[in-house]
């Protein structure tokens, strides 16, 4: 039992250590908002590259591309997404809300906490399976995100324009790049691999203080009901739902824990900044945003030893 707790706290203080390193930053006023907005924008457009480039390409093929997983991933995201806009639409009657509440409770934080905690768990060589994910994930939440916020403020959903801007993505460009290279055999010269993988370590713990030192409370009192709906959703009927169904079907070690980074992570941060320029209710995704992330760091505790108590890796 002392072990199991061990490989919990283990998977969990990392992340928030270095979350709490970027509250630190922000309070010593280290970096204006201003700088903080640039530096994310790098870290996005470079630092993610780099990182899903060199996943990609020095993963092992025969052990890190899992089709089964892909689609379990792809269908559970799916499958939250539905649910979650049948129920909101029947229990909320504002369609700013509607959008806000709906990504909050699909959309989770996983590149830049979920990566993370597999790492913590299992070490940085089996980070090729969660990279993997990426590549289905994260067109699937982005083309969702604009569907329900055009959606909910009577917009039109242009589907080949998203799909674009999806593939213009720096993590998929990233990742497309690697894949291509890794298939046909094309070396990469080591003086050009070591600063790509150099930049690729530093993504994880510059991604997460940038995070620390980008959260902005706000007043909740107006939307408390569905703040804490999202909430709750997000870190424990979710993953209580996918992890349960995930264990049924024989998922275990690596795959399952990629499975648990997806779906029990907090809410996207880019959720804010979509709900904020797309008409939604950004307040209540910042505060989504703010409170799945606090509170996370007790539910993935917990999440985690639940699977390693039961012997699920």
């Amino acid at each position: 039992m002392l072990s199991n707790f061990i490989v919990a706290v283990s998977a969990v203080i990392p992340l928030f250590f270095l979350m709490s390193i970027g509250a630190m930053v922000k309070h010593y006023r280290l970096l204006t908002q201003e700088e903080l907005n640039h530096m994310n924008r790098m870290v996005f457009r470079v630092f993610f590259f780099c990182m899903m480039f060199y996943s990609i390409y020095t993963m092992d093929v025969s052990v890190s591309f899992q089709p089964g997983l892909m689609l379990f991933g792809a269908i559970g995201v799916l499958a939250v997404f539905v649910l979650a806009a049948i129920l909101v639409c029947a229990f909320e009657k504002e369609n700013p809300r509607r959008g806000a509440m709906v990504q909050a409770i699909y959309r989770s934080n996983y590149v830049i906490m979920g990566i993370p905690l597999v790492g913590n768990i299992f070490g940085d060589g089996a980070l090729a399976i969660p990279a993997m994910m990426i590549a289905v994930i994260v067109p699937i939440y982005n083309i969702l995100a604009v569907f329900v916020l055009e959606t909910f403020r009577g917009g039109t959903f242009d589907f080949f324009g998203i799909l674009l801007g999806v593939l213009k993505n720096p993590m998929i460009v990233g990742a497309i790049l690697g894949a291509v290279l890794l298939f046909f055999g094309v070396p990469v010269p080591e003086p050009v691999l070591k600063p790509i993988r150099q930049v690729a370590a530093a993504t994880t713990p510059v991604a997460l203080i940038i995070l620390g030192a980008s959260f902005q409370g706000g007043s909740f009192h107006a939307h408390l009901k569905q703040l804490v709906a999202c909430v709750a959703a997000r870190l424990i009927i979710v993953p209580a739902a996918v992890m349960g169904l995930a264990i049924y079907l024989g998922y275990r070690d690596v795959e399952l824990v990629t499975l648990l980074a997806i779906f029990a992570t907090p809410c996207a941060v880019a959720s804010f900044a979509m709900a904020q320029q797309m008409g939604s209710d950004a307040e209540l995704a910042g505060n989504c945003v703010v409170y799945t992330s606090a509170l996370s760091c007790f539910t993935i505790f917990g999440w985690v030893f639940a699977l390693k108590t039961l012997g699920m890796f």
